[in-house]
């Protein structure tokens, strides 16, 4: 929670304004008890009205000074709460966009928008909170006992033993709390995950017809989530009864010592009805203060929560690489894998294993292997999405450690398995790829794409792009995000299985637009039709992490078990006319 606080240091000022405008209101209000006293014991003694009515307007004054000083404070605090959590929630998103892919694939998406929104929420109204009243409680408390001195000493000593007995309870119920406000937000966790994969998936729960089972579902989740609330609720709700039993009995008590000190005439009867004010401002002090701690253990909680996602490191984690083999190089060499490999953060086996393979300027690399294989894995060490575990790699002559990530990801257009497009026009989602080029570079990666017609359909480049790409079908999707990388205009193409959901004649049509792109780019098409790939200049076969095969189609057909059974599989004629020839 700590390292959160450098967040606030924009609002300095009014971090020391809140706290001093509440603790001047606090000083109005502990004035008031010696006034009314004031008032019974001269003005309603003597029955002299003008000292009433002046003493009453004293009252007045006192109470809207000390209004005007609370909205004050209150303005400032809530000035600077606002502003901590806008800060916050720049730095997480920030630094969430930074993270690794290691990172983020053991996160989760629901875990960072919880942090993003709910517990930063819970941390700001802390923030909030701790301004306005972590110094005023303490101080009308320690300040109504040191008025109580003033009027009487023995009737004074039962706020000394009160205020200890009062903290302690407080405390202790802060103690056992905090660590279950964070099982409460791990719950939270649960339920935003469940919520937001039906949300994303509702189509496929309707066609299974699981409704019901998701319900059911959804709602232990919900349960299990409320019981915790209720609960952590049980505990911190003990405070309420108990400082109110505390205070009332301590009250009586201190009725029954001012009555006896007045018979003595020792104190006045003024000077009791201030003790007992006196008292019961302590009682709504620390009721407040207990309200208090319980926000506070709720911002410390998901404070922590939140920075333990900003402490976590930036990047890919550092790898000793172990070969180099940087003698090899040749001038047209645009991707080397030099005996690489690849371990997942916490994976107890290699995803790859021994992979080495060059590929030149303008080459067309095909990548095919069984589900689970690790061509995706593969592909994705090209750009350092993740940092591979052995071997070496170099682009363009150049290892790849030695790249900045802005220099790498430069170089590098890739187009993901799952096609992802983003609510607004289809122009602004074809300018993630370059954000300086112009409606006829836009048109130009449309037309290699075979996406220029869906976009003349659908109205143009100006045409709304609804959020993840709904109005727009499988194939639709996959063509623009092809052309989202076109229009960087990379030197090295990745298409990671980008057009499974396109027909065998678009698929034929744009892998022939692409080998005849003027800048002719180094492409990866990773794919599970032995169709998409088999004029490629290289094919590498997978298998289980290993690389199984490399070559050209013919050469794969002859002596590539592997490549056989996947190209035989699809094409059975094929096996056919070569078992008769």
């Amino acid at each position: 929670m700590r390292q959160l606080l450098v967040y606030l240091k924009d609002y300095k000022k009014e971090c020391i304004l809140a706290p001093l405008f509440k603790m001047l209101e606090a000083i109005f209000e502990l004035f008031v008890p010696l006034v009314m006293a004031a008032v019974i014991d001269v003005g309603i003694a003597g029955k002299d009205i003008s000292y009433i009515i002046k003493m009453c307007m004293v009252m007045v004054v006192l109470g809207l000074t000390g209004l005007l000083c609370s909205v004050t404070a209150q303005y400032f605090s809530a000035k600077a709460a606002a502003g901590f959590g806008t800060n916050v929630r720049h730095a997480l998103f920030a630094h969430i966009q930074k993270l690794s892919f290691s990172s983020l694939d053991g996160i989760g998406t629901s875990t960072l928008i919880t942090r993003m929104t709910s517990d930063i929420n819970q941390t700001q109204s802390g923030v909030n909170m701790v301004l306005r009243l972590f110094l005023r409680s303490p101080f009308v408390v320690i300040g109504a006992m040191v008025m109580a001195f003033t009027i009487d000493v023995k009737s004074a000593m039962v706020f000394v033993i009160t205020i200890p007995m009062l903290s302690a309870v407080v405390f202790g119920v802060m103690y056992v709390c905090i660590p279950l406000y964070k099982k409460v937000q791990s719950r939270l966790d649960a339920v935003t995950l469940h919520t937001r994969e039906n949300l994303t998936g509702v189509r496929v729960i309707r066609a299974f017809h699981l409704e019901e089972e998701e319900k059911e579902a959804f709602g232990e989740k919900n349960q299990d989530l409320t019981r915790m609330q209720m609960f952590t609720g049980k505990i911190s709700g003990l405070m309420n009864p108990v400082t109110y039993v505390m205070i009332n009995g301590v009250t009586a008590y201190l009725l029954y010592i001012g009555a006896l000190q007045v018979d003595g005439g020792v104190i006045t009867q003024g000077e009791v009805v201030a003790l007992v004010n006196y008292m019961g401002q302590i009682l709504v002090e620390l009721i407040k203060f207990a309200n208090l701690i319980i926000t506070i253990t709720k911002g410390i909680a998901c404070g922590n929560r939140v920075a333990a996602i900003l402490k976590l490191p930036e990047g890919e984690r550092e790898i000793t690489y172990s070969h180099t083999d940087e003698a090899s190089k040749t001038e047209d060499e645009m991707v080397a894998f030099s005996h690489v490999g690849l371990t997942y953060e916490h994976a107890g086996a290699e995803s790859l294993t021994d992979i080495s393979f060059t590929a030149k300027k303008g080459e067309t690399i095909g990548v095919i292997g069984s589900t689970g294989s690790g061509k995706s894995s593969l592909v994705h060490l090209i750009p350092g999405f993740y940092p591979h575990t052995g071997g070496s790699i170099r682009i363009d002559g150049k290892r790849i450690e030695d790249y900045s990530k802005e220099e790498l990801r430069q170089k590098v257009g890739i187009v993901m398995q799952k096609a992802v497009l983003f609510a607004g026009t289809i122009r602004e989602n074809l300018l993630w790829g370059n954000l300086k080029a112009d409606d006829a570079e836009l048109k130009e990666a449309l037309i290699t794409a075979q996406a220029w017609e869906v976009v003349e359909n659908k109205g143009g480049l100006s045409a709304q792009v609804a959020q993840g790409g709904r109005n727009f079908s499988g194939g639709q999707k996959q063509r623009l995000t092809i052309a989202r990388a076109l229009v960087r205009k990379p030197q090295i193409l990745i298409l990671d299985d980008s057009a499974s959901a396109l027909d065998y004649a678009t698929d034929a049509a744009l892998r022939r637009a692409i080998a005849g792109m003027k800048d002719q780019p180094t492409v990866f098409i990773v794919s599970q039709r032995a169709s998409s790939i088999q004029y490629a200049d290289q094919i590498l076969v997978l298998d289980d992490g290993e690389l199984a095969g490399i070559g050209t189609h013919e050469t794969l057909l002859e002596n590539c078990r592997v490549y056989q059974e996947i190209y035989y599989s699809q094409f059975p004629e094929k096996r056919r006319n070569a078992y008769h020839e």
